[in-house]
């Protein structure tokens, strides 16, 4: 008789055992990134990751995370925007951004992109403002931000046939490998000196070469086009040996004419596109 009482709290400590054991576990939003940097004003804490550490010339994925000083606690309910600004000798300019938004709607982080189009020098330098809403009240933060130059071409600015200034960065893969890759590009044109708008519906068509080795090209690449209007552009990319790539570019508008880039001369081992990106693994 005392087993047969015994046994609903048996019962109920299994299940409540197994229910636990399967629980999803939590999940880490800032998975891969390391923190770069730390802005504060009297009541907050802005923390800013990075995937593969410090910012640099080109594109940049950047997440936040907003920390209340006088709690110590991190804020899930803000509403988020950014600008970036180059201080140059004569003028002050923007580049290519993103939105800021959460990375899931519980969580604490808050993510989007900014593509440095140069490079600091020691006379100009890029600051980053961010301003940011909590229950209706305003805050705002700018801090300098160090943006050395790419060790390879990643980002390239130009005019095409059609009078446009556009801005093209190769986005990914971080890690490239032997293989078909999948690869993200994002173009933009310069609407004014702050304003970057995502140019839709055109292709980037990508050639990669090898310059060290003869420019041999590669079989089965797939020329970057978006799923959907505000999108960055995707293809595949094929590199079949480790080393030097140069990703020779051609951008091509909805109607198929091409504004800038030139195909390569297959046997001309000094053939190259003049809008490019380069990578290296």
């Amino acid at each position: 008789m005392k087993f047969l009482r015994m046994l609903p709290l048996v019962l109920v400590t299994i299940i409540s055992s197994c229910s636990s054991n399967n629980d999803p576990a939590p999940v880490d939003e800032l998975d891969g990134l390391t923190k770069f940097k730390e802005i504060t004003n009297s009541t907050h804490t802005i923390e800013l990751y990075k995937h593969m550490s410090g910012l640099e010339q080109g594109y940049n994925e950047i997440a936040l995370k907003i920390k209340d000083n006088a709690t110590n606690q991190y804020v899930k309910n803000a509403t988020v925007s950014w600008m970036p600004l180059m201080h140059m000798t004569m003028m002050t300019h923007s580049c290519p951004k993103s939105p800021v938004t959460k990375v899931s709607t519980d969580g604490l982080v808050y993510e989007g992109y900014i593509v440095f189009t140069m490079a600091q020098n020691p006379t100009e330098y890029w600051d980053l403002k961010i301003d940011y809403t909590i229950n209706g009240v305003a805050y705002s933060m700018t801090s300098v931000v160090d943006v050395p130059a790419s060790a390879k071409q990643r980002v390239t600015t130009f005019t095409g046939t059609d009078g446009v200034k556009y801005v093209a960065a190769y986005a990914d893969p971080h890690h490239p490998k032997v293989g078909i890759n999948d690869m993200v590009a994002g173009v933009w044109k310069m609407q004014d000196m702050m304003t970057f708008p995502v140019v839709d519906n055109f292709k980037l068509k990508i050639d990669p070469r090898m310059p060290s080795m003869g420019n041999h090209g590669s079989p089965n690449n797939v020329d970057l086009t978006q799923i959907k209007s505000g999108d960055l552009y995707s293809g595949k990319l094929s590199l079949t040996m480790t080393g030097l790539w140069r990703i020779n570019l051609q951008l091509v508008n909805a109607s198929g004419t091409v504004l800038k880039g030139e195909p390569i001369v297959e046997g001309d081992p000094l053939s190259v596109s003049s809008i490019y990106f380069e990578i290296e693994f």
